[in-house]
């Protein structure tokens, strides 16, 4: 369906709307773990962006590929990412747990890989490396 509305906007000549169709699309593809597609798609969303000077659009391009690109390089799936995000903002693991609808202990579970896979000693040092890499 994304793709559709992409195809209407490019065939309707309207740059702007095609490009944000775009970045729809990545953020479809990166849900479903698949980061060079939505990599591939946020490249041509930012070329278009930088044609028409959309100064906004391009800096929040800019953010979501830096997460996608950290994503494909960390070997983080896709819920570790989102435990990860939440955990930055300093919610607890219950409260995690509450908001993606999961069990505390899965919680757990996606924290300790995730500080394993990136070699993270503890919360704080996670919710350092969260911002440092634009994952909040």
């Amino acid at each position: 369906m994304l793709r559709r509305a992409w195809r209407e906007w490019h065939d309707l000549d309207v740059p702007y709307e095609a490009a944000r169709a775009r970045v729809l699309i990545a953020q479809a593809c990166w849900a479903v773990g698949d980061h060079d597609g939505a990599d591939m798609e946020l490249d041509a969303a930012r070329s278009i962006f930088e044609d028409l000077g959309a100064a906004p659009d391009l800096a929040r391009v800019s953010g979501l590929a830096g997460i996608v690109r950290q994503t494909a390089s960390s070997g983080l799936t896709t819920r570790e990412i989102e435990v990860f995000r939440l955990l930055a903002t300093g919610v607890t693991n219950r409260a995690i747990a509450s908001r993606l609808m999961i069990s505390e202990k899965t919680v757990a579970s996606h924290l300790s890989h995730n500080f394993t896979k990136l070699q993270l000693p503890s919360r704080a040092a996670a919710t350092a490396f969260a911002y440092e890499h634009g994952l909040v």
